[in-house]
């Protein structure tokens, strides 16, 4: 171990002393896997039968991250995934911040602020308004790293497979949502011509509305175009195409034009449920911006591979993250609205004692009502030092005093 993993490890070992980790619910038929400072592998396949046991484990291990699986097995130390006897699984949704667009140009802080809209989104959105679970049901976790879990314990998912995990996934990103089943065609003759070849039919091709008894994704869209419309008759057309990007190319006087028809038919388009009153230009313009537009912002976030893992290991609540020091924290959704892990997440034991530090690059840091602005060698307390050495944003020690140590040698 170098000074950084040994400065970690002492630290660890001091918030282990007094803290036993969030047990699981029916933690026996769990399994457990850790990782340590010393070791480049995942000790897993593990199973306790006691807070005790755990807690002596992980106080005399001290490991630098530490799982439970999201299964339920008969062994859940059997030495083999195919010995342990499958019963179940939770149902887990996970939200990291490395899957932002644009992640690498935001500070840890504005990562954590985004992902957590995306996971209020997916639990007020998908998870309780959509698919019926109710609030109790759902147990988010802040992961210690830059992201959060939700946990959907009730019996009748517990028994789903890796496919039906999938179509979840696929039901909350909108994955192959088609915009004509949303808004499809309602096909009505207008009038008939004779022809050489007999009577040709025309054929008026307008879009329907989704009505208001409806659910899910027509439900959502309904509620968006709306959105939408109020948008284009309350606004201007300069600030209409700045909100939505996919109508950019579009002419302002074909834009100007839907504009004023929507301003003398709004007040009847969502009662009759139906485009028809509508020129075919402006519901061309609507459709393109539902489909490219407003679906994507309507979507929830979803790491695939997690939801649809029915036998994955996960954080355990309670516990440190090795690469932050902050804690795995349980949280309600009430307080998940206002929650800052750089404030709340932050063990106890953690002191204010300063700590010698060298900063790999110039930081600012807010993290405890204080505020740090960091640069080469300088000293922090122990809590910011934690969290700077794990995140790789600072090395223990000063730089200068080392470099004397080895020219002493």
């Amino acid at each position: 171990m170098d000074s950084n993993q040994r400065f970690l490890l002492k630290a660890f070992r001091k918030y282990y002393k007094v803290n036993t980790p969030i047990l699981p619910d029916r933690f026996t038929r769990r399994e457990f896997g850790f990782m340590f400072f010393d070791k480049t592998y995942v000790q897993r396949h593990m199973g306790f039968t006691s807070p005790q046991d755990l807690h002596r484990f992980m106080m005399g291990q001290v490991p630098s991250h530490s799982y439970y699986s999201t299964s339920y097995y008969r062994k859940p130390d059997a030495p083999t995934m195919d010995e342990k006897g499958w019963m179940g699984a939770e149902l887990i949704f996970d939200l990291d911040a490395d899957h932002l667009e644009g992640a690498e140009n935001m500070t840890y802080a504005e990562m954590l602020i985004e992902i957590r809209s995306q996971m209020m989104h997916l639990v007020d959105t998908f998870l309780m308004d959509n698919l019926g679970f109710q609030e109790d049901q759902i147990h988010i976790t802040f992961s210690g790293g830059r992201g959060y879990h939700a946990h959907v314990r009730t019996p009748d998912i517990m028994g789903l497979g890796s496919p039906e995990r999938r179509e979840l996934v696929d039901f909350i990103t909108g994955s192959g949502l088609n915009i004509d089943w949303v808004f499809p065609y309602n096909r009505v003759a207008t009038s008939q011509i004779a022809t050489g070849n007999g009577v040709r039919t025309n054929i008026a091709k307008d879009r329907l509305i989704p009505p208001e008894d409806s659910g899910g994704w027509k439900l959502m869209m309904r509620h968006a175009l709306m959105d939408v419309v109020t948008d284009m008759c309350d606004g201007d057309i300069k600030q209409f195409k700045k909100e939505y990007p996919s109508i950019k190319g579009s002419q302002s006087t074909t834009l100007i034009k839907a504009q004023e028809e929507l301003r003398k038919t709004r007040g009847i388009l969502f009662e009759k449920n139906t485009m028809a009153i509508l020129s075919q230009p402006t519901q061309n313009i609507l459709i393109k911006i539902m489909k490219e537009d407003m679906a994507p912002r309507l979507s929830g976030e979803v790491d695939e591979p997690v939801t649809a893992d029915i036998k994955r290991l996960i954080r355990l609540p309670g516990s440190v993250h090795g690469k932050s020091g902050l804690r795995v924290t349980p949280i309600t959704r009430a307080q998940l609205t206002d929650f800052d892990p750089l404030q709340m997440a932050v063990p106890d034991e953690y002191s204010d004692d300063e700590v010698k530090i060298t900063m790999r690059k110039d930081t600012k840091l807010d993290m405890k009502g204080q505020h740090f602005d960091l640069s080469g060698e300088t000293t922090v307390p122990e809590y910011a030092a934690i969290f700077l050495i794990g995140r790789k944003m600072a090395s223990y020690g000063f730089a200068s005093e080392e470099s004397k140590k080895e020219k002493l040698f």
